[in-house]
């Protein structure tokens, strides 16, 4: 009996999601490209219609045209799924570390990744007793040049890319102690790259504090920044080189080898 990929239990409220989603499932059915008509016949679905949004996906290369009248699934669909994997590889990785990092200096623990012109909070370690007001949920984001970790990601870019990040954004500021500067931010980056950690001191919140050391990959290019946040006059710059040992430890465990290369042009040395 043939499948009818019209038929749905779970349906987007959104009728073009719904029918882009079908079609995405067919193209995803077969290893070979599939014919137009043969696409139409399988969604029943008006030739027009999966013309025009297959046209449109294949804009945003989520579906290739090999040839005139044919379509597979693109390219962008695998970059999407490495991103995905490479999050969730670095997470589960740096839960069991973060934990224990906490239990070390009772204060939060972030992991956060980036995407576009923000970092991403995608694991934390806390408990109440930690003393912070506010906790960055899972799932949360915040401008890259106002956060630790976010330093982090534009410490590893190219001079060129900075500028271009700061006349996109604007740099705009949170708090009185936001850089919104680009000298003074490529200045903040500079001591980045030489040290390898950043810091946010009040930048994104006041009444409190930040510091972050990169994550790397087995590539020697850098994933997700691990930071530990705290109210601004308990801020322990002892726990620093609890820090770096936890963030080597999680790289490591990515098949990062100590001494590698990074994204920061040199070897880590924390």
């Amino acid at each position: 009996m043939k499948k009818n990929y019209s038929d749905s239990p779970a349906k987007p409220s959104v009728q073009v999601l719904e029918r882009m989603f079908v079609l995405i499932d067919v193209l995803a059915s077969r290893e070979e490209a599939i014919s137009l008509k043969e696409i139409s016949e399988k969604t029943g679905l008006h030739p027009s219609t999966t013309h025009r949004i297959l046209n449109d996906l294949t804009i945003g290369r989520f579906v290739d045209r090999p040839e005139s009248g044919s379509y597979r699934l693109g390219m962008r669909l695998l970059e999407l799924g490495n991103l995905v994997k490479a999050r969730l590889s670095v997470r589960d990785a740096a839960m069991a570390p973060m934990r224990s990092l906490h239990k070390l200096i009772q204060q939060p623990v972030n992991l956060s990744v980036r995407q576009g012109d923000e970092i991403v909070y995608v694991e934390r370690a806390y408990s109440e007793r930690s003393g912070m007001q506010v906790v960055r949920a899972i799932g949360g984001h915040a401008p890259l040049h106002l956060t630790s970790t976010g330093k982090l990601f534009l410490a590893a870019d190219d001079p060129q890319r900075v500028r271009a990040y700061a006349t996109r954004t604007g740099l705009p500021g949170h708090t009185r102690n936001s850089i919104t500067q680009l000298p003074i931010l490529e200045r903040e980056l500079g001591k980045a790259r030489q040290y390898g950690i950043a810091r946010d001191n009040e930048e994104l919140e006041l009444g409190v504090r930040c510091m972050a050391a990169g994550v790397f990959d087995d590539q020697g290019q850098l994933v997700a920044g691990l930071s530990i946040s705290a109210p601004a006059d308990r801020l322990d710059e002892n726990w620093l080189p609890k820090l770096q040992t936890t963030a080597k430890e999680i790289s490591q465990a990515l098949g990062f080898i100590e001494g590698q290369r990074t994204a920061f042009n040199g070897p880590v040395t924390n």
